[in-house]
């Protein structure tokens, strides 16, 4: 304990806090806010298939398409994230041209988490009240008029609060994603604190990232919040 905190160390950890630390925070948030976004893209209208597409929803599809869609997403959620990495590397490599590397590493995080946000998303839709979607269907609204105007506006606080969730998960992903050379905080952590023994280092790597997630995690509350037509009915 004496030599984590030796004058030696000190200066060693606070010579990588200062050079190494900052380019990693940043690529460590530009990977988390990109990987999140593309997830949403495409897990935002995989979550309302999902729902609109039953065979008492508002939109039903084929009954094998449906089949696929809840087979490949608990198929992809259920793929360690580790793992999954390694998978992908032929599709990395395809659309990155390489394999190692920040932005590379946005690949696999956006195929474990579109999956997740898919479900989500499904959750957040289930949770609309379905006279208010009868009331739509009444006065001869589409579905896509119903989804577009009626359940999603509705869910948004509870969308808004797993997105938050979402993000707080890619965050994670991005700490083991180093292991491959993903860059961030979680190479920092694993380079200096695995391989080279410097736990000090490792410590403050993860208690960065332990404020990241709550500066996230208070962002998304306060959104949710804002938007929640209930509590300024309260108010």
């Amino acid at each position: 304990m004496g030599d984590l905190f030796s004058q030696e160390v000190l200066q060693e950890t606070w010579d990588i806090v200062v050079n190494d630390m900052p380019l990693a925070l940043w690529e460590t948030f530009y990977v988390t806010v990109l990987a999140t976004l593309f997830a949403v893209v495409i897990g935002l209208p995989l979550g309302v298939l999902l729902v609109v597409g039953e065979k008492d929803g508002i939109l039903p599809l084929p009954k094998p398409l449906m089949g696929f869609l809840n087979v490949l997403i608990n198929v992809l959620r259920s793929v360690p994230f580790l793992i999954l990495m390694i998978l992908v590397f032929p599709l990395t490599r395809l659309i990155v041209g390489t394999i190692v590397g920040t932005t590379a590493s946005v690949v696999p995080l956006v195929i474990a988490a579109f999956p997740f946000v898919a479900r989500l998303v499904e959750s957040s839709l289930r949770e609309v009240n379905p006279n208010i979607i009868e009331a739509a269907q009444s006065m001869g609204a589409s579905p896509f008029q119903i989804i577009a105007k009626v359940m999603i506006p509705e869910s948004v606080p509870s969308l808004i609060s797993n997105v938050t969730i979402a993000v707080t998960t890619v965050l994670g992903y991005t700490a083991m994603s180093g292991i491959i050379g993903g860059g961030g905080l979680g190479k920092i952590a694993i380079n200096y604190g695995y391989y080279r023994y410097k736990y000090l280092v490792m410590l403050i790597a993860v208690v960065i990232l332990v404020l990241l997630v709550q500066i996230f995690q208070s962002v998304g509350t306060r959104l949710a919040k804002s938007t929640d037509k209930r509590l300024k009915i309260k108010q």
